[in-house]
């Protein structure tokens, strides 16, 4: 009978494992593989602005790139009016959904 209660212990302990790692794979596949997918896809995209691209900034802000220096980008957002940004200000998704709508 001791050997019985043993024997349920040892199963529920492998039980318990697989579970974890059950949820590890579904987190994982869930969660952080298209985080990671879309920092990816961010970074190319900031690789490939060029003068000339219409973007539009996280915060919602339209513009044209007119210079890029390093990490600060300058837009122009209106007829001689220009505001400086930094790279990461632009958002890959808003500026594929501005551009889709063309």
């Amino acid at each position: 009978m001791y050997q019985d209660v043993l024997l349920l212990q040892a199963g529920a302990g492998t039980f318990n494992l697989l579970f974890f790692g059950a949820m590890f794979l579904i987190i994982y596949f869930f969660m952080i593989r298209p985080q990671t997918k879309r920092q990816n896809e961010q970074k190319k995209f900031m690789a490939a602005l060029e003068k000339g691209d219409d973007v539009v900034t996280s915060s919602g802000i339209l513009g044209k790139i007119n210079k890029i220096e390093d990490e600060i980008i300058t837009l122009e957002v209106g007829t001689k009016t220009y505001i400086r940004i930094t790279k990461s200000a632009i958002s890959k998704e808003m500026t594929d959904s501005l551009n889709a709508g063309e």
